[in-house]
């Protein structure tokens, strides 16, 4: 890191390419505990692993694997019915997602991915997929979120090892300008929401640093208007060009890439450590947040 300290986040968000790896040697042994096509199907979780429920949701349902529906933990429908019900955890210890799974434990069939082993929603759901090798020290969560959703989208032929070697180029990108901005504003398309969304987040929890996330279209219906120069705007997948130029005519500074979303997640994850540090702040303890967010 020439010099300066480097935090946990650091080595996390620089190990994706080979957690990715691994995440792609292991979705063949637990793919008979995800969904199968055609089932109607929920997808829950809180924070970032809410954002990549989202993602997962909306992914599966574009590729005709059946209805799935996404859910904060705490605002899922009790009253809908589901053939399955896919809870995503780091800690495997959210209050909410552990309620969540007693509730419908014995009438629903439930599938946890955790980073944790014999955490209390594993005696809870009906199976659990462990991924202990994604876990992470930081509190700020990148690799963890990255490697869930990556398991979830081999469903689809995601090819991870590929998408590996973009991680690696996406890596060494310079960050330029985008650490000088004041304000940023992340929109996506379709399954990318969740992204800006959880870039977002990133933002704000490592550097206390503001930034909104919005869907691409209804950024034009308001929100536009915060955008000047010293401030950017990050699109996550293709956006339309007539909103490209509405952006330019802003002064702010857009910025996306034609390598794969979640790949550009992983700048946006570096940009988040990146104003962390700028501004003399820990991203690995942002304040006051915690691993697990538990309910008292």
């Amino acid at each position: 890191m020439n010099g300066e300290n480097e935090f946990h986040a650091d080595r996390e968000i620089a190990s994706q390419p080979e957690i990715w790896r691994k995440t792609a040697d292991f979705a063949p042994t637990v793919s008979h505990l995800l969904p199968h096509p055609g089932e109607r199907i929920a997808v829950v979780g809180c924070g970032s692993s809410w954002f990549m429920s989202q993602a997962y949701a909306t992914l599966r349902e574009a590729a005709g694997q059946g209805e799935s529906h996404y859910f904060t933990a705490s605002e899922f429908i009790y009253t809908r019915n589901y053939d399955r019900v896919v809870a995503i955890t780091r800690s495997g210890t959210t209050t909410e997602t552990i309620e969540l799974l007693a509730k419908l434990e014995d009438k629903v069939p439930t599938v946890v991915l955790t980073a944790v082993p014999g955490s209390p929603v594993t005696d809870l759901a009906s199976n659990s997929i462990v991924m202990d090798f994604a876990d992470e020290q930081s509190v700020v969560q990148t690799r963890w979120a990255t490697a869930a959703l990556g398991l979830l989208r081999t469903q689809f032929g995601t090819n991870l090892e590929g998408l590996s070697k973009e991680a690696e180029i996406v890596l060494e990108e310079d960050l330029g300008e985008l650490t000088q901005m004041d304000e940023i504003t992340y929109i996506g398309t379709g399954w990318t929401i969740g992204l800006a969304q959880e870039a977002a987040l990133k933002t704000r929890e490592a550097a206390q640093f503001w930034a909104e996330a919005y869907p691409a279209m209804d950024y034009r219906h308001g929100p536009l208007s915060i955008s000047q120069a010293g401030r950017a705007v990050w699109a996550f997948g293709e956006v339309e060009p007539a909103l490209i130029a509405d952006i330019a005519r802003t002064g702010a500074t857009f910025e996306s890439s034609t390598l794969d979303p979640m790949v550009h997640l992983i700048k946006a994850q570096r940009l988040a450590i990146a104003l962390a540090r700028k501004r003399g702040m820990n991203p690995d303890y942002p304040r006051n947040l915690s691993r697990s967010i538990i309910l008292k």
